[in-house]
Formats: structure tokens, sequence, C-alpha cells
């Protein structure tokens, strides 16, 4: 939003009411232990209120506070200000798929609104900072990364298009290395061709990721296992030229020369050899 707030920053409150203002809002509104009951006040006492509320890091009642400003004021320029506001004080409670809910809502209503962009970015950051470790599932990394790109695709010029692309290198980092983590554990079981195909998708998929050069070497290791030494020397070759100094060609070159074999270039018809054409 125009000036938007972000955790630890400042907050923009409705402008021309003086501290009487607010003091009278606070008396307008139910107190914590009935938060689902407001009395009638106007828009400037509520949101005001609201705003105290927050600077009290009292996110919940704040949320419903804002809410209320809607409910009461639907009309008032302010009610669409609050709904996003309502928003962030849920995502500042940790919230999230409260913030979630009330951040759809909000671009539905008002896909036109000037803070519309920081709406798809407060979306994102909902499910960003959910994301679990690579070894869970991962189905809340793969909203944030879907969050994220919709962010970069809409609003490419802003500044929260810029902060996305930076948070995508998380989580195509969490999603490549949960295929290792799944790959890894295929080719321990000796299920050498369920290994393939999740370190195929490394290769494929997250190119950028720092789990590549590993899956190159898996990859090699499951295509001996399997007899299939031409897709072994040209994974070890599409390793070694693009990583020679990782310690994972050191392993994939060993493997190869004790069985008297060496890393033979990939042709541009091996999948291997398309993958990686299409990378450089």
């Amino acid at each position: 939003m125009a000036n938007a707030p972000t955790r630890g920053g400042g907050i923009r409150r409705l402008g021309g009411l003086g501290v009487v203002l607010a003091a009278l809002a606070l008396s307008g509104c139910a107190s914590d232990d009935d938060p689902n009951e407001y009395e009638p006040g106007s828009v400037g006492e509520l949101y005001n209120s609201a705003m105290n509320l927050m600077d009290e890091e009292r996110y919940k009642k704040a949320a419903k506070t804002f809410d209320e400003v809607e409910r009461q004021h639907p009309y008032s320029v302010w009610a669409s200000k609050a709904q996003l506001m309502s928003a962030y004080a849920h995502y500042l409670n940790n919230s999230y798929t409260e913030a979630i809910n009330a951040l759809d809502r909000f671009i539905e209503l008002h896909p036109g609104n000037r803070d519309i962009a920081y709406a798809y970015y407060l979306k994102a950051l909902s499910y960003y900072e959910r994301i679990r470790d690579v070894r869970r599932d991962q189905s809340m990394t793969s909203q944030a990364r879907d969050a994220l790109q919709q962010v970069i695709r809409r609003f490419p010029d802003s500044k929260y298009a810029r902060d996305a692309e930076l948070k995508m290198d998380l989580v195509e980092d969490h999603l490549a290395g949960k295929e290792m983590t799944v790959g890894r554990y295929y080719l321990n079981k000796g299920h050498y061709l369920a290994a393939i195909n999740r370190f195929r998708a490394v290769v494929k998929d997250y190119q950028t990721t720092s789990h590549v050069p590993e899956a190159l070497h898996r990859l090699t290791e499951a295509y001996l296992a399997l007899g299939m030494k031409d897709e072994a020397q040209k994974t070890a070759s599409v390793l070694g030229h693009n990583f020679p100094t990782s310690e994972w060609y050191v392993d994939s070159y060993e493997l190869l020369t004790g069985k008297d074999l060496a890393p033979e270039r990939a042709d541009d018809d091996s999948w291997i050899g398309k993958v990686w054409h299409s990378v450089i």
C-alpha cells in the first residue's frame, strides 16, 4: 500500500482526528472480554481505536475493530483501508489463515485499488513465513511459490516484485531439497528408477539451486546401479563441465574410473544434453 506497513514499520493513521477522538473510540468499543459487541461509532473513532490497538500490539482485537469500520461504515472511503489493515493485523498476530482469507476478499472486492500490489505481496508473505523444513510436507512452500510468482508477474516494476524474486530463491531451494530427500531415500532402498525421476526433476525444474551438483552425482550413481553406463558417463560429464571443482564431481569421477569408465560428453539428443543446453 502507499507507505505500506511492514513488520516493525510505521502504520498510517486517519488524519485530522485528535487524541480526544481516539480516547472516545476506546470507550465506544467493547472490552477484550466481549470482543464481538461494539457500540456504534464514527469511522474516525473506530479506525483510530484500531490503530491504538495496533500500537499496543493487541493485533487480534485490532483486526476485529478494523472489521467494525467496514461493518458500520461500508461506504466510507476508509472501509477498504480497514479491510487491508485487518488482514495486516492478522498477519502480525501470526494468524496467517485469517490474513489470507481477508486478503482474498480484499483482492476480489478491490482489484483496482491503489494498494492491490501490497495485498498480493502480504498474501505471499503469509505463505512464505510458514515454509517448513525440507523433510516435511512442502505444500505450503508450493503455495508460497505460486503467490510470489503472482506478485512478480502482476507487478513487475514494484518494490514488492523485487523482494518476491529474492524470496523465490529460498522457495526453490526448499522444493529442490524435498525432491533430493525423497530421491536419496529411493536410492538407498534400491528403487533406482524412482530415484532417477526425483533427481531428474531437480536438474530440470530447479536449475539455479545449490542441489543440482549432488542431483547429477546421484543420477550417475543410479544409472550405474542399473547398468546404464552411457547415461552415467554423460551425466558425470555435464557435472564435470559445469561444476569442475565440486566434491560431487570428484565422487562421480572416482565412481566411474573405478569401473574403468570415464565421463563422456552428453550429446544434444540425450535428455541431459537437452536440459543442460536449455539452461546455458
